[in-house]
């Protein structure tokens, strides 16, 4: 018969299980995973603060007095972030022979159609360009849709100042070959060369005049008073990495346990042999 265990011996090697493959392979997980989930939560953070700040800044351009729009931009002008969404205002006429619409556009309440841009000619013949709105699009995606005809004469238009848009900023494609006055991007390098006139950078997201019948459709504000679930996202991240030694733990001590309860009755099963 096999002498009991010394319990003082087995303490001394009762964690020894803690270098077996597979509790080796358990902890180098878990010591990844912490830094992963605290790097998981800042990244959220970051982002909770960004919307932050981009909420601030649209709230305050939007509250601004409408500037006029050549203070702000010009011809081949790059408009930075802090001027996006600026209250801008512009006098001239409206050349509704080189409206253009762009495709896969939606309204405030997500139906598919267009926006109509028609560019505004200045006193001084520079060109702003000047998104009116949402209309739907034609049936047959060829043809150019009924759109409602500007104000005649010089009118002043007052809006949001936007940036160029670009397929690395926006995700649109650029489509080649779409038909005649159909563009898919607001672009106001791409408007210059189709129009053959200066045309200052950016564009207008147009707010008033509100158009007769009510269409276009003018576009909404934009949300600036959401701020998602980002912080609480973060927060769920940094409780995960907290977690994790947490549950390492409680796992060791039920190993622990176990094997401690497997010794107790190998002992007893030794005794009674």
């Amino acid at each position: 018969m096999r002498t009991p265990h010394d319990p003082r011996m087995y303490r001394r090697g009762v964690y020894r299980f803690l270098l077996s493959r597979q509790w080796v392979i358990l902890t180098l997980i878990a010591l990844v995973l912490i830094p992963v989930m605290i790097e998981l939560g800042f990244w959220q953070f970051h982002r909770h603060q960004s919307r932050v700040a981009q909420n601030a800044l649209i709230a305050d351009n939007l509250k601004a007095t409408p500037t006029p729009v050549e203070r702000l931009t010009s011809p081949g002008h790059t408009v930075p972030r802090d001027d996006y969404w600026r209250q801008v205002a512009a006098t001239g006429t409206f050349d509704t022979a080189h409206e253009v619409v762009v495709r896969r556009r939606t309204s405030n309440d997500d139906r598919v159609g267009v926006h109509v841009l028609t560019p505004l000619v200045l006193s001084d013949g520079k060109v702003v360009m000047v998104n009116r709105g949402w209309v739907q699009g034609a049936d047959d995606q060829r043809s150019f849709p009924k759109v409602p005809a500007p104000p005649k004469g010089e009118v002043t238009v007052t809006g949001r100042l936007m940036a160029d848009e670009t397929t690395g900023a926006s995700g649109i494609k650029d489509l080649k070959g779409l038909p005649d006055r159909q563009v898919m991007l607001i672009n106001s390098t791409q408007q210059a060369a189709l129009l053959g006139r200066t045309v200052l950078g950016g564009y207008i997201e147009q707010t008033a005049p509100e158009p007769a019948g009510d269409s276009p459709e003018l576009i909404a504000e934009p949300d600036h008073d959401s701020i998602g679930s980002h912080m609480a996202y973060a927060v769920q991240w940094w409780l995960f990495s907290a977690g994790v030694p947490v549950g390492w733990f409680i796992l060791v001590r039920r190993e622990k346990r176990d094997r401690e309860a497997a010794a107790r009755e190998e002992d007893a099963a030794e005794l009674v042999a």
